[in-house]
């Protein structure tokens, strides 16, 4: 029960970051030239695009699975 309210959590978490970033950016650094004493690099960036219907089943797949967690949760204690 506690697992399917956490797991809904991140995933609502995850949606969200996801549809305000639209993607993941890095950077790497490439070695350019490397000759004896002399050295040159060169920072490049990257970026891995995140397309917006990921966010948004995220956050409906984490609302759902919050929502059947609270379910349970709400059941059992009215079991009690």
């Amino acid at each position: 029960m506690k697992a399917i309210l956490i797991v809904g959590i991140l995933l609502i978490a995850l949606g969200v970051i996801s549809l305000a970033f639209q993607g993941i950016t890095y950077k790497t650094d490439k070695e350019v030239i490397n000759v004896g004493p002399i050295q040159a690099s060169a920072e490049t960036t990257k970026r891995i695009p995140l397309p917006p219907a990921l966010g948004a089943m995220a956050l409906v797949g984490g609302a759902i699975l919050t929502g059947a967690g609270l379910k349970k949760k709400l059941k059992k204690s009215k079991e009690s």
